[in-house]
């Protein structure tokens, strides 16, 4: 028998796994490593082409190629390619870290409404199994069933501006009207006339891409008084973090960037989902929504909206005045005041990205668009006199659409109304109570669009609400608005603003 030395039969082995190595072998138990799944995404103008529309937890390569006339890009949760002109092409990897559904879009202005998104399944759908949560009542999908005698009624154009998110004016003011973009500006009407200088320029302190930006502004009840207003905006630092600032008007344009006063802060846990809207509820108290923070890119989409130790995926309710000691206190009869471990200014939770909502001046109702996963876009009541409280049910429940079945909600609410998806249904875009004297047929009514589809929907005051085209288009609305005397607008991305006039 040949005997070979210790020392060349070390130098041997070595050698032969080297070799093994390049021919794909592999040692029994050694942890293999496996490699990113493929996946090509075929940019068309307006469309996506997936090769797969499912992937595994894990790591996957999007190639992304551009074959239509026009340019496009590709985002997916925090991962986006550049701008890709006609016959270009980028490799991306991921690593999805969590199962869920991930909404994926072309990030181009108008391009999401002609056909740019889709919806990625990663690792396996939730098995059935039964959910711990519990319907209070039944819902009935909306439909244009209403036998309304609707009044004709046209568009008037305000004005143009860059991504208008917001239309509002001070409490009875017939003169005013105020116009906030997205990206940090609030542009002041005066009788019809843009006014030279804004009320106020925050542009150098917002954040001010896809979905983040300044996006709520409301007047106190006392303005005509004290000067109060708040705004609401993503800051440049963190992930965009929230921040609610009160300003006071003493006449001068622009006010003051500096003067503000900040009334709190909120930590975002990724960019997107930031809700923003503000209003003053007739109670005297602001309400405000805030997204649960994170569509599924660093958490499980819904993480933060059934917690109540954080502000996250909620609608808030606080009295946003100082005191000696305090930036803002808790109205009585907040539902989770004084719970252990729950954050006392919540006001309804169980939310997803409850980007607009509107209070009935009226009875006090409020209603809440909040933006859908992948598949149902709702409406979510909170009557009047209920004392707040409700959970409306996601990640348990995406509309009345079981999602997560490993999700634990509490008592559960179904929504007021739901839309599925479809090429005119993607995104909410709630929504108003109209009370203007000159539409008399429309008083107390609901308006709603979606972004998609851009007609504008009226729907009657019922515990399970039906909605009837009102004959109007808006492209890409963004949201609705109320004057000091009950006039309604509508924002369009595209930058036009109208207000609903009486034809």
């Amino acid at each position: 028998m040949l005997r070979i030395p210790s020392r060349r039969r070390a130098l041997l082995a070595v050698l032969l796994c080297t070799v093994l190595g390049v021919l794909g072998f592999q040692a029994a138990g050694a942890p293999a490593v496996a490699a990113p799944v493929p996946l090509t995404v075929t940019m068309l103008d307006f469309k996506f082409k997936l090769s797969r529309q499912k992937v595994p937890v894990g790591k996957v390569r999007f190639t992304v190629v551009n074959r239509g006339a026009q340019v496009h890009d590709f985002l997916i949760g925090a991962a986006r390619t550049r701008r890709l002109k006609p016959g270009e092409k980028q490799t991306l990897t991921v690593t999805f870290r969590h199962a869920g559904r991930l909404t994926y879009r072309c990030s181009i202005p108008g391009h999401v409404a002609l056909g740019m998104k889709g919806v990625l399944q990663v690792g396996a759908p939730p098995a059935e199994k039964t959910v711990t949560v519990t319907l209070t009542t039944t819902v009935t999908a909306p439909a244009s069933t209403s036998t309304t005698v609707l009044p004709p009624l046209e568009l008037t154009e305000i004005g143009k501006f860059e991504r208008p998110v917001l239309v509002t004016s001070p409490p009875g003011d017939a003169r005013r009207v105020y116009v906030v973009t997205q990206t940090g500006v609030v542009h002041e009407i005066v009788d019809g006339v843009l006014q030279p200088q804004p009320l106020l320029d925050i542009r150098d302190r917002v954040r001010a891409e896809n979905e983040t930006g300044l996006l709520g502004l409301a007047f106190a009840p006392d303005y005509a008084q004290t000067g109060r207003f708040y705004v609401n905006y993503n800051q440049r630092k963190g992930n965009g973090d929230l921040t609610l600032v009160e300003y006071v008007d003493k006449g001068a344009r622009p006010v003051d960037p500096d003067s503000g006063r900040t009334v709190y802060e909120i930590v975002k846990p990724w960019e997107n989902h930031n809700g923003g809207m503000l209003e003053f509820g007739p109670d005297g108290s602001l309400y405000i929504s805030v997204g649960n923070g994170d569509s599924g890119v660093l958490n499980k989409p819904g993480a933060f909206s059934q917690t109540l130790d954080d502000l996250l995926g909620d609608i808030l309710r606080i009295d946003p005045r100082s005191t000696a000691t305090a930036p803002y206190t808790v109205p009585a009869g907040n539902p989770f005041a004084g719970r252990e471990g729950a954050k006392p200014e919540i006001w309804a939770y169980g939310l997803r990205n409850p980007w607009r909502f509107d209070i009935d001046p009226g009875s006090g109702d409020m209603l809440i668009g909040d933006v859908g996963e992948g598949a149902m876009e709702e409406l979510d009541l909170v009557p009047a006199g209920s004392g707040g409280g409700q959970n409306f049910g996601f990640p348990c429940f995406e509309g009345t659409l079981p999602l997560d079945r490993d999700a634990v909600c509490t008592t559960a609410l179904p929504p007021a109304a739901e839309w599925p998806h479809s090429d005119s249904v993607c995104s909410i875009t709630a929504g108003v109570y109209v009370h203007d004297p000159r539409l008399p047929a429309l008083d107390d009514q609901f308006l709603v669009a979606d972004y998609c589809g851009g007609d504008v929907l009226v729907g009657k005051r019922s515990p399970s609400m039906q909605f009837a085209p009102l004959g109007l288009h808006v492209a890409q609305p963004t949201s609705f608005g109320k004057d000091g005397v009950g006039r309604v607008y509508v924002c369009s991305l595209l930058g036009n603003v109208y207000r609903i006039d009486p034809l």
